[in-house]
């Protein structure tokens, strides 16, 4: 039967090796440079007289770039040899993975439409080497649950006040407020105060009392629920900052799956809370569980007496009543007793 471990050091050969090229600082150098070149390739076949002049220079670039992120991608999942499912767990390698594979699809080459917007995607990809565009596009992605609660008041906010225009306006100006669906249309397109004085005076026109329609709608629309939103992106950016600081200040073992990296954290904390284990000479059995060295005494004796005699209580002999007892007066030791008469 063939021994399994060489194959095992193998793959952690391999993995070390391509750790060592994806963690080099000119590895992401050059991917984000070819990320950018990638993008600006996208910008001249826009041009539809320079792109049919070049194609053939174009093509050529562009495979050159795609050959390059799949060698990249070859990289990462080297590196992720002696761990597989490591490299599945990051979001990051997903995303690539995809992005990069789908120009292999034969379904996708054929779409043309498809596949522009697949490469447009590998512009995001940048996102991995700016930690500043990270950080936002994970404020993002956790402002979402917010934000959804935030369209849904600002939709009810929107339909209440689009039906109460409706019944005020609808006669005079049925051109805004001709139905509600019109009316919110006006509603939405007022939040950014633009056109708001035109329309105060055209409802002052119908009714005095239209300018708190309008006043108070643009208070609650262009004001408070504007400034809740702001709330809410910024409440995200500060929770993926913190995200990004610990992940930054607690980075894992390259090498290392994440079971036995947290057993290795937790012996070198076993380690650090015992500074005085190594006094009683060599370890020994049961030393690393933190048990008591085995030196024939009794369990009470190790800690030694000075404890025990802590310990213990203490007792007072009684005091007997003679003026010459050298226990209770040390003091008269060797003298002689007066005389009775005296």
């Amino acid at each position: 039967m063939t021994d399994p471990k060489p194959a095992g050091r193998g793959r952690m050969k391999l993995a070390a090796r391509c750790r060592v090229a994806t963690e080099a600082p000119a590895f992401g150098l050059v991917v984000f440079c070819a990320i950018l070149f990638n993008a600006a390739l996208m910008g001249v076949e826009t041009y539809s007289g320079l792109a049919a002049e070049h194609r053939q220079v174009l093509q050529a670039a562009e495979n050159c770039c795609l050959a390059l992120f799949t060698l990249e991608m070859l990289l990462r999942l080297g590196a992720c040899a002696d761990r597989p499912k490591a490299f599945f767990r990051d979001p990051w390698n997903l995303f690539d993975l995809v992005v990069v594979a789908s120009a292999f699809v034969p379904l996708v080459r054929e779409n043309t439409t498809l596949l522009r917007l697949l490469r447009l995607a590998r512009v995001l990809r940048t996102a991995r080497f700016l930690p500043h565009l990270r950080i936002l596009l994970i404020a993002v992605g956790r402002s979402l649950p917010g934000t959804a609660s935030f369209l849904f008041v600002g939709a009810l906010v929107l339909y209440v006040y689009a039906m109460v225009g409706w019944l005020c306006f609808a006669d005079s100006d049925p051109q805004h407020y001709g139905s509600v669906g019109r009316a919110m249309l006006t509603l939405f397109l007022l939040t950014t105060l633009d056109g708001l004085t035109d329309a105060v005076r055209a409802g002052l026109q119908i009714s005095r009392f239209s300018i708190i329609y309008y006043a108070s709608y643009a208070l609650l629309a262009s004001f408070v629920l504007v400034n809740v939103l702001i709330g809410v992106v910024l409440n995200s950016l500060d929770e993926a900052r913190e995200i990004e600081d610990e992940a930054n200040r607690n980075p894992k073992q390259p090498g290392m799956p994440p079971r036995e990296e947290a057993q290795a954290r937790a012996g070198r904390g076993h380690r650090l809370r015992r500074p005085g284990a190594d006094r009683h000479g060599p370890p020994g059995p049961g030393r690393d569980r933190g048990e008591p060295p085995d030196d024939g005494r009794p369990p009470g004796a190790a800690a030694g007496g000075v404890a025990q005699r802590a310990l213990r209580p203490r007792v007072t002999p009684p005091r007997c009543r003679s003026a010459g007892c050298p226990t209770c007066r040390p003091g008269v030791v060797g003298r002689p007793s007066a005389p009775a008469g005296r």
